[in-house]
Order: C-alpha cells, then structure tokens, then sequence
C-alpha cells in the first residue's frame, strides 16, 4: 500500500477556453519522457483507452488527455507530470476540435486535478509507474490510479498481475485488490478494468464492454442489419405458409384464387 496524505477533491463542472498565457519551460523542450518515446503497444493500448473514454463521456464533454504536462506551481522550470491518459470528469473545453492547451496548470482558477490516471509500463518506466507514480498522483490531488503492463514478457511480477490501482479514501491513497476474477473495480469511471492479454478492457456493471465511437457505430449497424434480416426472414416464412396452404387446397381441387 502507498499513502499519501492530501485532502480529497471534488468534482467540478467548469467551461474553460485554452490559454497561451504562462508558458512554462517543458511545454516548449522535451522532458525525460519524452525522449523515451511510446512503443507501438504502448500508442495503440493509450488510444484505444482514450477512444473508449471519450466516448464514455461523449454526452457531457468532459476531457481526456493524453501526455498532457501538469503543473502544481507557476514556476518556469516546474517539472511536470504528464499521465499517459487523463481524465478530467467535469471539465468541459471550448472548441474541442481546436484543443490547443499546452499545458494543465492547476494554479490557475477552476484547474482542478484529473479524478483518473492511466501509466502503460514500458520497461523504463515500470518501476517508477509502481513505486514513484502513486506517490506523485497522490500530491497532485488524483482520486485512482491504474498502471498496466501489456508486455510480454510482463515486467510486473506475474503473481499479481498486469493491472494494478490505487484509490483514494479519505486523506489517503490505497492499493486496490482484485476481485475474484481479478478484476479492478473503478468508482470514478463506474467501470470494471480487466487485462485481458495485452489489452486493458473497461465494462459496465451488467458486463456490457464500454465501446469506442467506433465499435458503437458498427454495434448499431448491426442491430439495424439483424433488425432488417429479421422482418425479411418474418416475411419468408409468411409468403412461404401462405404457399403451403394454397397448396393444400389446390390438392383438394380449390383454387385459393377465385372468391
């Protein structure tokens, strides 16, 4: 268990318009980060995991971000952190098709913390992403933290798995434990977590996966074709009973034709 004592947050609803104003350091060079670089496993599960976040949270707007710097202080050579996804529940951004923040500066008004973050290991961040990074999100004011590891081999110890979390409770941040099917239970995103293989999966209580934009578009596509091919079937075996029955009168000399 990593603890950190920090007061809870709270969930804002706020409408922010991007700023250029108070450009720090790192908005503008590479950090220690960045130079690392993504693997392609680590770029695909981080968009995959913001598709299925924005879309979660299509109908009120709210903001996910991926990589974006976080700063605590208005100092110029402030190092941030910058979570592979952030979720800010409650933040809306004007003009979402221009997003042009370069940074999250949370001194600034109506700037509160992400509620969720997101680490992918990569083999030269898995250590800080289990021992630092629980820490460090517990400073900065975050309400759950996951880390999953998609590699393979794992550099997370196999007897406890690729996915792991920490949630706030009160003044404190806790290690989560699994349940029994070694699922992640997340209070914020309503959503279950579960690794499977190399891909971190979101559900709803009912064991419904959460979708991307993408998958729901195709899921209605094909409830319509199912729809569709149900009513021509329904029409088939009508016109085919209804040729059956024309048939057994012709062989009784009836002509299902004449009135």
């Amino acid at each position: 268990m990593v603890s950190y004592h920090q007061p809870a947050a709270t969930t804002v609803t706020t409408t922010l318009t991007p700023s250029w104003s108070g450009i720090h350091y790192y908005d503008q060079h590479p950090t220690r980060e960045d130079r690392m670089g993504e693997s392609v496993i680590q770029a695909r599960l981080i968009h995959y995991l913001t598709a299925v976040l924005e879309w979660l949270y299509h109908p009120d707007g709210w903001f996910v971000a991926t990589n974006l710097n976080i700063y605590r202080q208005p100092r110029y050579r402030a190092y941030p952190v910058a979570p592979d996804v952030a979720v800010f529940k409650g933040v809306r951004i004007t003009n979402p098709g221009q997003r042009t923040l370069r940074s999250w500066r949370m001194y600034e008004p109506g700037r509160p913390p992400p509620q969720v973050v997101f680490e992918i290991a990569s083999d030269t961040t898995w250590k800080d992403d289990l021992c630092r990074k629980p820490i460090q999100y517990a400073m900065l004011g975050v309400q759950e933290y996951f880390a999953y590891d998609p590699n393979q081999p794992p550099y997370f110890a196999p007897q406890q798995g690729r996915l792991r979390g920490w949630r706030r409770s009160g003044r404190w941040l806790h290690a989560l434990t699994p349940d029994p099917q070694g699922r992640l239970w997340s209070v914020e995103l309503d959503s279950y977590l579960v690794a499977e293989g190399d891909s971190l999966r979101l559900y709803d209580r009912q064991g419904q996966r959460r979708l991307t934009e993408g998958e729901a578009e195709r899921a209605a596509k094909e409830v319509t074709w199912a729809a569709l091919e149900a009513e021509r079937a329904a029409k088939e075996a009508e016109r085919a009973a209804k040729e059956a029955a024309w048939a057994r009168l012709r062989a009784l000399g009836i002509d299902p034709e004449v009135e």
